[in-house]
């Protein structure tokens, strides 16, 4: 009698499990898969901060967005471009919009199509480049271009390597974008010597470049020792 029980009970247990069991199939998946995607929408767009309300003035872009200081000086003392060639690149590449993108062309004139680049985030750093990027340093899942850390960090790989390979001053932000803009083969081949757009766009780069550095010598006090955490000899305040 007792076996009866048994086998009956775990026939009861053995259905309501297989019950959860298909409905978790049919709807804990689908669930899981909105979860998710509203966890990555908020993660990586609604939550991305906004553009400085005063983009023409490096000190304003910081004391808005100090941690960007920290991204910037993270990248410099890696990489080696000045915080303020990063910036100035961040500025005509995105408008600091952190998931700016070319404009679709249109079909027919009228028909919102592909787009003419991979570009995307802050750095507007192309699909190729930014595959080269995360293979050649230590990146997790968190890497992404539409992140003001990673898009600055890019910045000063990208440079650093035109600095090695083509010989490219760091202190040099007009050749430095040029390198940038049209890849260090372009730059070899001296594309950009057809194109006077772009070299006016790498003028304007260098002068912005230079206006954010002096602007910089100004206030960098304000963001070195910032959190509450950081006090002397640990900080670089005064440096």
């Amino acid at each position: 009698m007792a076996r009866r029980k048994t086998r009956k009970h775990r026939k009861i247990r053995d259905k309501r499990f297989n019950v959860w069991r298909s409905r978790l199939r049919w709807y804990g998946l689908p669930l899981l898969g909105l979860t998710l995607g509203i966890w990555a929408m908020l993660r990586f767009s609604l939550l991305a901060p906004e553009p400085p309300a005063n983009p023409e003035d490096i000190c304003d872009i910081f004391r808005e967005h100090t941690v960007w200081y920290d991204y910037a000086r993270a990248s410099e003392e890696k990489w080696g471009t000045p915080i303020a060639t990063q910036l100035a690149f961040v500025y005509y590449e995105s408008s600091f919009r952190s998931h700016a993108r070319p404009p679709r062309t249109k079909l027919w004139g009228r028909i919102p199509w592909r787009r003419p680049t991979t570009a995307l985030g802050y750095a507007q750093a192309l699909d190729p480049a930014w595959g080269e990027y995360l293979v050649a340093n230590e990146t997790t899942w968190r890497t992404v271009r539409t992140d003001m850390k990673y898009a600055l960090d890019f910045v000063g790989w990208y440079n650093h390597l035109s600095n090695r390979h083509l010989g490219i001053p760091l202190a040099a932000p007009r050749k430095l974008y040029l390198a940038y803009h049209e890849g260090r083969g372009g730059y070899a081949r001296r594309s950009f010597e057809q194109k006077p757009a772009i070299q006016d766009l790498a003028q304007r780069v260098q002068i912005r470049a230079f206006r954010y550095d002096n602007q910089l010598k100004q206030c960098e006090a304000e963001f070195q020792c910032w959190r509450w955490y950081q006090f002397w000899p640990f900080c670089r305040s005064g440096n």
